[in-house]
């Protein structure tokens, strides 16, 4: 009999949307082959169709649930296949659900977050539905003000927290935050590896070529002040105010950002690009021999 490791386990759940253990025995039932497993598991359980290995689940929504006392807020990032099934009721009432469940019991562990019945609900969609369903990101965000906003399309979600001020206000900010998408809340946050590499882009820069090193240094300076308050949130023109930085907005409300967190669906993922007309053709030349 065939070992059954974690990764032949693995590639079934992954390829079927199954539990574990189910996942197991029918392995153990098939001699270690993913295939025949497939094919015993369409026949027993109902199983649709069993997806492509290694299919990225890269589309989906991000959503926020803020506190009643605008305190804590969490954001939620819940992926699929396609746009068409991100926008499906079935997907966004799980979604949701995940949502509200975190939310319930203060956890941002998704792997603690999702074992029993929000995992049979996963399972159960991916059945229905045929696309692979992954929960990728969860956040809380605290402070004395929080604010969230969530863009039309539910593919940008944001979250803001103001030592003071008004929920309005932070929601504003965090719709500033899902627009704009500073990389650090304030100047002094930006990695000092972010810094040294954006010297080393503007060092390479044609207009410094052959400079006394004193002028490549002051012009250096100058460009690392513009990189900071483009890139800084504190420091960047407001979106609906363009006159007034947001930073300084803060301040005329009494308060200092506290944090921020934005999330955008499928941000950090891989896409595999595949040209559907190009496999189209090939079929049809195929077809001809």
């Amino acid at each position: 009999m065939a070992a059954i490791t974690a990764a032949m386990v693995k590639e079934l759940r992954e390829r079927t949307g199954l539990g574990m253990m189910e996942c197991k025995k029918a392995l153990v039932e098939a001699d270690g082959s993913v295939d025949a497993a497939i094919e015993e598991l369409r026949k027993s359980s109902g199983l649709k169709a069993a997806k492509k290995a290694g299919r990225t689940a890269a589309e989906g929504v991000s959503l926020v649930k803020v506190s009643d006392d605008k305190t804590v807020a969490f954001i939620l990032e819940v992926n699929s296949e396609t746009d068409f099934v991100a926008r499906d009721d079935n997907f966004m009432n799980f979604a949701n659900d995940v949502l509200n469940v975190a939310f319930e019991k203060d956890e941002t562990d998704v792997a603690k977050l999702m074992e029993g019945d929000l995992e049979a609900k996963r399972e159960a969609l991916v059945q229905k539905i045929g696309e692979n369903i992954t929960v990728r990101r969860l956040v809380k965000v605290e402070g004395p003000v929080v604010g969230g906003y969530v863009h039309s399309n539910s593919k940008i979600a944001a979250v803001v927290a103001l030592s003071a001020g008004t929920e309005e206000l932070a929601r504003d900010i965090a719709m500033h935050v899902a627009a704009v998408n500073p990389r650090v809340g304030k100047p002094e946050e930006m990695p000092a590896e972010e810094l040294e590499k954006e010297q080393d882009i503007i060092r390479a820069q044609p207009d410094m070529e052959g400079k006394p090193a004193e002028i490549v240094e002051k012009m250096m300076g100058g460009r690392i002040k513009k990189f900071l308050a483009e890139n800084s949130l504190v420091e960047q023109p407001f979106v609906k105010s363009p006159d007034q930085k947001v930073g300084d907005l803060i301040k005329a409300a009494g308060g200092e950002l506290v944090g921020f967190v934005r999330l955008e669906v499928g941000e950090g993922i891989e896409k595999e690009e595949v040209d559907f007309a190009a496999e189209v053709a090939a079929a049809a030349g195929a077809g001809k021999a």
